[in-house]
């Protein structure tokens, strides 16, 4: 019986590699959950089957390990590649450049058809050194199209060629030019947000926070998917989660060590925003968490340093899911579902 499952997930890994995962999770539940295996359940919560079977499904891609970040950011393209499915049509998505700290930035402008008078200023995770516009060309897509707002998606400098705090000043310069430039862009400056999924939720945070602090023009929401928070310390989701659920271990301390290879420059709030002494007269907040992902116990005590220091916070715990759920637009279910939350409250806040 086992042969048999190897041999129906090895065709559904050929499906994959087609760049089709549509007959995958075509197939009826009970096959579906069949093929994922029994419930993984850890720390009471039980991880969505369908993330369970996608992740199965991976165990026979072909693997890489982060020798180099050229090796690491041609693999997470080759991922995406496999799960973008087809690109939502929008309106108009233009090319263009924006300030950065030092000259600048490329950037894409994402319009959706009834575009409202809101933007987001989005920035990709990838841990500071893999990532870029093509790798979340599907989200941003899906942001725009669902949220019924434009979404400006900033190609911020990567480590190690540049490393902290590059990347969180470029994107600081980055949001203060959206903002001053809104009527360019078709938007009200009242209503530009910034947002990002991980590493780009890290800077997202970072914006908020300095904006406030640097007296420069502020979000009217930031919004933090399960973001990383602090390059110092350590929490117990990084010992529940050390392996098999997309981020690992291994991946983080990779990650930290070629964006910040000098350790004395980890607690600034610069890079880790959690560590900051003043969270007051922050903008209102959309953060989630996942389940099953390592970063989640920093995103879960950075949502309750937000609300003791007296910040708007809508804080979405989605506890059967894993890190980098937002970009698995195409799968069913609890991911599709954190999707249409976000893209909801987008709507309310930037309407």
């Amino acid at each position: 019986m086992n042969q048999r499952l190897d041999s129906v997930l090895r065709g559904a890994v050929a499906a994959v590699q087609a760049n089709a995962l549509t007959p995958l999770f075509a197939l009826p539940t009970a096959v579906r959950r069949r093929l994922a295996g029994p419930p993984i359940q850890i720390d009471g919560n039980t991880l969505d089957p369908e993330l369970q079977l996608l992740l199965r499904v991976k165990g026979w891609l072909p693997d890489t390990t982060k020798s180099t970040a050229a090796v690491a950011r041609a693999h997470l393209k080759y991922l995406c590649m496999l799960v973008a499915g087809r690109p939502v049509e929008l309106q108009r998505v233009t090319e263009l450049t924006v300030r950065g700290a030092d000259g600048q930035l490329g950037a894409r402008l994402y319009v959706p058809r009834d575009a409202g008078r809101g933007l987001l200023v989005f920035f990709h995770g990838g841990g500071w050194v893999v990532g870029d516009l093509e790798t979340h060309d599907p989200l941003c897509r899906a942001l725009a199209a669902d949220a019924g707002i434009r979404v400006l998606a900033v190609d911020y400098r990567l480590a190690p060629e540049a490393p902290a705090p590059t990347s969180a000043e470029d994107a600081i310069a980055a949001f203060t030019w959206a903002v001053e430039h809104a009527e360019d862009l078709g938007v009200d400056p009242s209503l530009v947000a910034v947002g990002g999924d991980s590493a780009g939720g890290n800077l997202a945070a970072v914006v908020a926070q300095q904006t406030v602090r640097r007296n420069l023009p502020q979000p009217a929401l930031q919004v933090l998917l399960y973001p990383g928070l602090d390059l110092v310390g350590r929490r117990p989701s990084r010992d529940l989660f050390p392996e098999g659920f997309i981020l690992t271990e291994d991946d983080i301390i990779w990650y930290r060590d070629h964006y910040t290879p000098d350790p004395k420059i980890r607690p600034n709030p610069l890079v880790s925003p959690l560590l900051a002494e003043d969270l007051t007269g922050l903008p209102p907040t959309y953060l989630t968490t996942a389940g099953f992902d390592p970063l989640r116990d920093e995103g879960n005590d950075y949502a309750q340093a937000l609300e003791s220091a007296g910040n708007h916070l809508t804080h979405v715990p989605h506890p059967s899911l894993t890190h980098g759920y937002a970009n698995l637009l195409n799968i069913p279910g609890a991911t599709r579902q954190a999707h249409t939350h976000l893209t909801n409250h987008l709507k309310s806040a930037l309407h």
